[in-house]
């Protein structure tokens, strides 16, 4: 990975952007999208759109979700300690005993999740898992005047875990579902943004995919687009205790390349263009399969208006949903490729019809 593509999705990763807070993310990404795109917009939802040759046929939108999983304060007590709601999806067993840092108006505030000692926990308690609610934020604070100064109820918070780098090209932090998916649509533009291209691309960031799949929503219904492929995580199914997923999805492994998703939330003309572009560029990629509408932005751009050539493709990611997600370079680049690739072949000849 370059190092200015680095230092943007590093600084994405450290954008503090919970489903409904995500204006950090916006503003990092909004700010390398205008370095190259003929058009960089905000709606009034939060997506952020960067448009590459407007005026070009058909529309194809690009769209990968930059909100994340947190919490926000929903209480403060007598004696200073924040109580917290979980934002998306949370395994409870992640959360405790982690470092978060809250996004206040005045700036960034550290805490802990504060949990009973295991020695003062019941026996017959210890192997139980203590729920979401029951957690706490301490930030040190003496009272809860003290903690007013500094947090307010409604406040976004996060896991404290940035970006960082393993052996390789693996890299590990919070997030990734789905920053990395609105780092692909983007860098997909700006490789497109030099070209030649017969299409108008529409690169979207949206927002609350964690709470609903809300943001492509709205995005997909402004823009009516032809072709609409979603860029998200998946599993990766190459480490222990994934032996029902492998059965469920296929093996999917980190470094063997982009995952094309397969199934009824799929385009099948869109799908053999995806697969048919990876095989003649040779971009590394692996075939998963869904059976229904997928839990991704794909889900409502196949169904926006009269209906969209919908597709997918995904970045795979182990441990999701928990503070050290793990995703492999080349996979991620094979995705920007497949993506620019694809959308360089598609023009307003390009035929769709599931008969044709």
């Amino acid at each position: 990975m370059k190092k200015e593509s680095r230092r943007f999705l590093e600084a994405l990763i450290r954008a503090i952007s919970p489903s409904g807070y995500e204006e950090e993310a916006a503003r990092v990404w909004q700010a390398e999208a205008r370095t190259f795109a003929a058009r960089v917009r905000h709606d009034v939802h939060g997506n952020s759109h960067a448009v590459i040759n407007p005026g070009g046929s058909p529309r194809i939108m690009f769209a990968g979700h930059y909100d994340e999983i947190g919490f926000v304060v929903s209480h403060i007590d007598d004696n200073g300690f924040l109580w917290i709601q979980p934002v998306g999806g949370w395994d409870p067993q992640i959360p405790q005993g982690h470092r978060v840092v809250i996004r206040a108006r005045r700036g960034r505030v550290p805490g802990v999740i504060g949990k009973v000692p295991v020695h003062l926990i019941k026996p017959e308690e210890r192997d139980k898992v203590t729920k979401l609610d029951r957690l706490w934020v301490d930030i040190g604070a003496r009272n809860r005047k003290d903690a007013e100064k500094r947090v307010a109820v409604g406040d976004p918070l996060v896991l404290d875990h940035e970006m960082a780098g393993l052996s390789g090209d693996l890299f590990v932090g919070r997030g990734f579902d789905n920053r990395i998916g609105a780092f692909v649509v983007l860098e997909a533009a700006r490789r497109l943004a030099g070209r030649k291209i017969r299409a108008e691309v529409h690169a979207v960031a949206t927002v609350q995919e964690e709470i609903g799949i809300r943001g492509a929503r709205t995005a997909a219904f402004g823009i009516d687009p032809l072709v609409g492929i979603a860029v998200d995580v998946t599993f990766a199914t190459d480490h222990p205790g994934m032996e029902d997923a492998i059965r469920r999805f296929g093996r999917i492994e980190l470094g063997k390349g982009a995952v094309i998703s397969r199934g009824p939330n799929v385009h099948p003309k869109l799908f053999d263009l995806l697969r048919d572009t990876a095989e003649k560029r040779r971009i590394r990629h692996q075939i998963e399969v869904h059976n229904g509408p997928t839990p991704t932005d794909a889900n409502v751009l196949q169904i926006n208006r009269a209906g969209v050539v919908a597709g997918l493709v995904s970045v795979p990611n182990r441990y999701m949903h928990s503070s050290c997600e793990m995703i492999h370079a080349d996979d991620v680049e094979a995705a920007i490729e497949l993506l620019a690739e694809t959308a360089a072949r598609i023009d307003s000849r390009t035929g769709f019809s599931m008969l044709g």
